[in-house]
């Protein structure tokens, strides 16, 4: 695994903390965020996954904690940490009683872009949101989805390389949210950094690099999707034969495998990978016995959250069929 250094953060945290009163909501946690890269923040209802985004963000201070944005020092130079990132919140900030195109240029105003370069941006960044024949029309006539783009396109006006999404696509229709997707992998191939708080667990899967689940105020684990996906147990194989003769014969040598002789099925404990499926196929190979069906069954980030958290979740159907 290569290691990251400071220089190659984007957004670094070492002992970050925030209480209410006697609530702690952030208990020192650390965060690292290599830049040009999809960070997503997971955890219950009310974990801290947005305090921790109005804290780096500016919007709040913390209580404690070494924390870093861009490069500056949040404490020392928060101004320059607000002009390197751009923020998108759980709910859109966009005006409805005027144009899409007002709103874009009200942020290039803000932004204290040339009148000339606010609307190049704004005319530029309308089409690449897909806004353009909407741009003339009042924002309360835009559909959801919509909202939300114009949104990301105004977080945008000022050329962020640092954006923090608050569950984006909370809301939104799986079209949208897709749309959505799409947008934030092309913003990340353009070099741009993304910090992610998301309600949806495939949402992370899909997009993050890598993923931090919040719980209680602490991070109870973090990594890859894949890595993470690999701490819960309950991965398998499962062998189905349609020949009786052949499910006792692998029966009879596979010991090791759970049987279900009323559906001729056996299950081998695995973790999914490609060495182990090789050595199930080979060892079928090997011995003349045919299975009619491979399933691997493999934990998903549902099965992660609610093991990190403590939740319940229902058994889930196979994930990849191989034969």
């Amino acid at each position: 695994m290569t290691t990251t250094t400071s220089h190659s953060l984007a957004i670094a945290a070492k002992g970050l903390r925030k209480a209410y009163g006697d609530k702690t909501v952030l208990d020192g946690i650390d965060l690292a965020v290599p830049a040009g890269t999809v960070f997503s923040l997971l955890g219950p209802n009310g974990a801290g996954k947005t305090t921790a985004v109005k804290i780096l963000s500016t919007l709040i201070t913390a209580d404690a904690g070494d924390l870093r944005v861009g490069g500056h020092d949040l404490a020392l130079d928060p101004q320059a940490v607000r002009a390197a990132i751009g923020v998108t919140g759980q709910f859109s900030a966009v005006d409805g009683l005027i144009t899409g195109e007002e709103n874009m240029l009200l942020m290039a105003d803000l932004h204290l872009l040339p009148r000339s370069e606010g609307r190049r941006a704004a005319s530029e960044l309308l089409e690449r949101f897909d806004l353009t024949e909407a741009a003339k029309k009042p924002v309360s006539t835009y559909s959801g989805g919509m909202k939300r783009r114009l949104d990301l396109a105004m977080t945008l006006v000022g050329n962020p390389r640092i954006i923090f999404l608050d569950e984006p696509t909370t809301g939104l229709d799986p079209r949208s949210r897709h749309n959505m997707w799409g947008i934030i992998r092309e913003l990340v191939s353009d070099g741009t950094t993304v910090f992610l708080t998301t309600q949806y667990l495939e949402e992370a899967d899909e997009l993050a690099d890598r993923i931090a689940v919040l719980n209680d105020g602490k991070i109870a684990a973090e990594g890859s999707a894949d890595e993470l996906k690999r701490l819960i147990p309950g991965g398998h194989v499962r062998l189905r034969f349609t020949d009786p003769a052949a499910y006792q014969s692998a029966a009879r040598t596979l010991r090791e495998a759970t049987r279900d002789d009323e559906a001729l099925a056996l299950q081998i404990p695995s973790d999914g990978s490609q060495r182990e499926l090789r050595s199930i196929l080979d060892w079928l190979d090997s011995a003349g016995i045919e299975a009619d069906e491979l399933t691997v069954h493999t934990p998903d980030l549902d099965d992660v959250f609610f093991a990190l958290t403590g939740g319940t979740k229902v058994p889930n159907q196979p994930k990849e069929s191989v034969r």
